[in-house]
């Protein structure tokens, strides 16, 4: 016997009040509620057992479209499928997804522990935030394609190289990390080789070279004076920064564990250092001065704490202090070069001493094999004299007496600095 379809009418469906089922055939129902609100459902009998299929309100489903449908769902069974069954497996394996935005969270959050720099985590979530996520944040991450990336990196890529080349590699790394959790297959988009550079142009075609801004090592003296004329945490950071010569990092980090005021010394652990190696840093009368000074007013195991309690001060707090006493030009790393300036123009302290100083690992691997030691009594006599130099007003600096050959008999070592 024929299977009777097509009951119901536009009208009928628009003008039904009466509550309970009303049958179009072939399984499709209208069920209208006492509330009047009308949805579609679709009955079938398999293995014995009725169930029953929600399609959608009438509000959002006239009436075309449910019988589609229907029909879809009576093919299914005609193939001896279960649709309740394929449409629970189909929601248990959309929970089971995850968008761009939550695998990123779940990567930050797996690896930040292992990163050297707390404020790394920050950086990734940022970077990702700004440039990601309005994007691709909110897309399951196993639909994310090259055009996808594209989109994101294509606008800033020639005006923000450096920062697009590292949301592209964070991109990278997350997409991998799905991969690997089975949420994605096929290649990663974001791959840089034999892919989107066939797309966009190489980062050192578009990149400006940069060095960070510098003091003129003649300038220093006046330039801390005027330090010691500001109050608060920030400036006596900075000028701690300038007297060791240290990166920013590794200065807003700094906790009283690491300090030895007795043997003058601040030993900075691997974990938080560039070339992954402890350092000694040799602590000059004035360092020695303004930590003093810091740990009579302790309150913090960090040496330069934060607003935020059991908080370092932040990695901008220095470079703002540089912008607020009119000084915008200039970078908290760049007092570094300051020092290796005054190093190679003002003193006779052999070259290796200095990268050693720096904490800057020497390229050459021979070399580095013979300058095993960190040299630290000969670096606490350079860091002295530079306290010293830094001190005194230009005219009445004196030539530091140094030990070792004079600079000019010393070959050229190249280094990695940073």
């Amino acid at each position: 016997m024929a299977l009777k379809l097509f009951k119901l009418t536009d009208r009928m469906v628009r003008e039904m009040k009466q509550r309970g089922y009303f049958g179009d055939g072939g399984g499709l129902w209208l069920q209208v509620r006492s509330s009047g609100s009308k949805s579609w459902v679709f009955r079938y009998t398999r293995n014995g057992r009725t169930h029953e299929l929600g399609l959608g309100s009438y509000l959002n489903v006239p009436l075309g479209t449910a019988r589609q449908k229907a029909e879809a769902i009576r093919h299914a069974l005609g193939r001896d499928e279960d649709p309740l069954a394929a449409r629970i497996a189909a929601r248990a394996a959309a929970a089971a997804r995850l968008t761009f935005a939550q695998c990123a969270e779940q990567y930050i959050a797996m690896h930040s522990p292992g990163w050297k720099n707390p404020k790394h985590a920050d950086q990734w979530t940022n970077t990702l935030d700004t440039y990601a996520m309005p994007v691709i944040g909110k897309l399951d991450v196993g639909l994310v394609d090259t055009q996808h990336i594209v989109q994101i990196l294509e606008p800033i890529w020639v005006s923000k190289n450096e920062t697009a080349s590292r949301v592209r590699g964070r991109l990278e790394r997350v997409l991998a990390w799905a991969r690997t959790r089975g949420l994605r297959t096929g290649d990663n988009p974001a791959t840089w080789r034999n892919h989107l550079d066939t797309l966009l142009p190489r980062p050192a075609s578009v990149q400006r070279q940069k060095h960070h801004a510098a003091l003129p090592f003649k300038d220093i003296h006046a330039f801390v004076t005027g330090l010691h004329a500001q109050p608060g945490v920030t400036a006596r950071a900075l000028e701690f920064t300038i007297l060791t010569a240290t990166r920013t990092g590794e200065v807003i980090a700094a906790t009283w564990e690491e300090i030895n005021l007795r043997e003058a010394v601040w030993i900075i652990p691997k974990t938080r250092m560039k070339a992954k190696r402890e350092h000694r840093v040799p602590l000059s009368s004035r360092a020695i001065e303004l930590l003093t000074q810091m740990k009579k007013a302790r309150r913090s195991d960090f040496v330069f704490p934060g607003w935020k309690a059991g908080t370092g001060l932040s990695n901008m707090a220095m470079l703002q202090l540089l912008r607020k006493a009119g000084r915008p030009q200039l970078t908290v790393h760049g007092f570094r070069s300051t020092f290796r300036d005054w190093c190679a123009e003002m003193t006779a302290y052999p070259r290796e001493l200095a990268e050693a100083a720096l904490a800057h690992t020497l390229s050459n691997k021979a070399e580095a094999a013979y300058f095993r030691s960190d040299m630290f009594e000969k670096r606490r006599e350079m860091m002295q004299a530079w306290c010293h130099y830094i001190s005194m007003a230009p005219a009445g600096t004196p030539r530091p007496r140094t030990a070792g050959p004079d600079r000019a008999a010393e070959p050229s070592r190249e280094v990695v600095s940073g």
